[in-house]
């Protein structure tokens, strides 16, 4: 389904901008926790007593991701504010549309306040793996907007739901890896079950919806960057190993685990947008069935 009037228009483009910026946040989040800069800016939600502190060292990580992450904020309300007026109506998708947007405007508004949570408590784990699991969720959840403004909302064929979780879940884990949190064996048992489940769902889409181009095309996008992360995840953990005892993290350190981090955002949305378009009427769902 596509949309056809101006207005439509615009906001589909503006969703994409703004999940354009929202993975970027996830870069500088990235940065930040690589550059062990998490905990450089001692206050919020100013930083060290000013709108714009001194750039230097891990501030500068800090602050951009906080520059971005309220730049990010503003966005998103200013897309859920345009749904109602703008935003297509086949077979009441309007309504869940709108649900959507709120829902990511009161995620990113918690990710806000539990990482001023994390700085006023000195970074307590539970708060920063939840901060950058509603990171995770809250990029999610602006492809589907996305998504959903070109193709419609409504029900997803269940093994892509599936797919999404597992790969949400392996995000989570790689998040308390990264706080010392989750031993790196259980993220690394996880990658396998993940790639396992990613497979069976886009292997079986290409193998039944061939004649489908934008199944194939969201099915061959999803294996091809979950095959690449797994990769990067195999570089990120050589580069901790490697630089286990360097007195500072290394470039080819941060480099491995911020496009890690990166490209798993990327696999969620990738399963996310897969799910949205792969509903049962796509499919040729009947009684539980996929016909051939």
């Amino acid at each position: 389904m596509h949309l056809n009037n101006v207005g439509s228009l615009w906001l589909r483009r503006y969703a994409v901008f703004v999940a354009c910026c929202t993975f970027g946040l996830v870069i500088a989040g990235g940065l930040v926790t690589s550059n062990d800069a998490a905990l450089s800016v001692p206050d919020w939600p100013l930083s060290w007593g000013r709108l714009v502190p001194t750039l230097e060292g891990g501030i500068r990580y800090e602050f951009a991701h906080r520059a971005a992450a309220i730049l990010v904020g503003i966005l998103t309300v200013g897309l859920a504010l345009a749904m109602p007026q703008s935003e297509p109506r086949p077979s009441g998708s309007a309504p869940l549309g709108r649900k959507l947007a709120w829902a990511a405007v009161v995620v990113v508004v918690a990710q806000a306040a539990l990482g001023g949570v994390a700085v006023r408590l000195v970074a307590p784990a539970w708060a920063t793996i939840a901060h950058a699991s509603l990171g995770q969720l809250f990029f999610a959840m602006i492809v589907a907007i996305c998504v959903g403004l070109y193709a419609g909302f409504g029900a997803s064929h269940v093994p892509t739901l599936i797919c999404t979780v597992a790969l949400f879940a392996q995000t989570i884990l790689g998040a308390g890896v990264r706080y010392g949190v989750v031993a790196p064996v259980a993220h690394i048992v996880g990658a396998v079950l993940a790639t396992v489940v990613v497979m069976w769902t886009g292997l079986t889409i290409l193998m039944r919806q061939m004649d489908n181009p934008k199944l194939r095309r969201a099915a061959t996008l999803l294996l091809s960057i979950t095959f690449s992360q797994v990769f990067l995840g195999l570089g990120a953990l050589m580069a901790r190993v490697v630089y286990a005892d360097a007195p500072q993290p290394m470039p080819m350190f941060v480099l491995f685990t911020v496009a890690h981090v990166a490209v798993g955002s990327l696999a969620v949305g990738a399963a996310v947008a897969l799910a949205m378009l792969a509903r049962p009427d796509a499919l040729g769902v009947h009684g539980g069935m996929v016909t051939a």
